[in-house]
């Protein structure tokens, strides 16, 4: 009988490799020592992951008010923009799909760019964002975004040092004029855990189905976490103002993360037959200003 070949891991297997030979201690035995179901960052407010039965009943009611939101924007002609980010892993992905699962794709597009061309490595920073702004009656949800900037591209020297500095003294004037111009701006940070992060990372790369979630970056920034944390640390800083301010959303449980996301857009607009007790203030434990943000 032929023996079947050995899976090959992508990036031949470093996501492993790091987590057996350079991860620091603590988190390679929060990791093994944690059950599949364990929130792993001991200053988590919440000792258990949320219950299946809670969630699905929390999202169903929410999803039928995300489609009452998409029907008052359209026939309001509102112009509503959701920026999401936050670490690789940190659950972006899968809050965009819980939020648009049941919207119209012609109502509530998703932004996700990929590097810039030549041509718009030409342009003024912000030109190629501004392109995919909404229109009337349109939901702009943005997987990543100008910000960028602030945290991949400074720690990976994909920009100088001056160039991010002229992005920071733009940064508030920009948004500044998103919202004097009427569109309803909501920033959501994910804020996942370094041995909740390197566990879903471990996770995509032995399951076939999820490893094009990996990239270069993501392998190479496994050591980069002080760097990315002190990024972050700047970036919200001066991108968090009065008129545009930053939710910040810990997401080591993935279905809380999901429900305070959705509730954060949606208890911060009016909207026709809003249900109140649905589309609720998230919870204060686990979302709120930058001050909830840990490294």
């Amino acid at each position: 009988m032929t023996e079947s070949p050995t899976p090959t891991l992508p990036f031949d297997g470093a996501i492993s490799r790091f987590f057996r030979n350079d991860v620091p201690a603590a988190i390679r035995t929060a990791i093994e020592e944690g059950g599949k179901k364990d929130i792993l960052d001991p200053g988590y407010p919440h000792d258990a992951r949320m219950g299946r039965n809670d969630y699905d009943a929390a999202l169903a009611a929410l999803q039928l008010e995300v489609v009452k939101f998409q029907a008052d924007v359209k026939a309001t002609g509102k112009r509503v923009v959701v920026v999401f980010e936050g670490r690789d892993a940190a659950g972006k992905g899968g809050t965009i799909k819980r939020f648009r699962e049941n919207l119209n794709p012609r109502v509530a597009r998703v932004v996700a760019l990929s590097k810039p061309s030549d041509t718009e490595r030409g342009e003024w920073y912000f030109q190629r964002y501004v392109r995919q702004l909404p229109t009337a009656g349109e939901i702009v949800l943005f997987d990543r975004s100008w910000y960028n900037r602030g945290v991949v591209e400074h720690v990976f020297g994909f920009c100088t040092p001056e160039e991010r500095r002229h992005f920071f003294r733009q940064l508030p004037q920009f948004e500044d004029m998103l919202v004097d111009e009427g569109v309803h701006f909501v920033k959501l940070w994910l804020n996942v855990g370094r041995a909740e992060q390197l566990r879903r990372f471990l996770q995509r790369e032995s399951d076939p189905l999820k490893q094009w979630k990996l990239s270069r970056i993501d392998v190479d920034g496994l050591a980069r976490w002080d760097a990315y944390s002190d990024a972050i640390a700047e970036t919200l800083r001066h991108g968090h103002t009065d008129a545009a301010p930053w939710t910040v959303v810990r997401s080591d449980d993935k279905r809380r993360a999901r429900i305070a996301a959705i509730r954060a857009v949606l208890s911060g607009i009016d909207y026709a037959g809003k249900d109140p007790n649905a589309a609720c203030a998230p919870d204060p434990l686990i979302c709120g200003g930058p001050d909830i943000w840990n490294a």
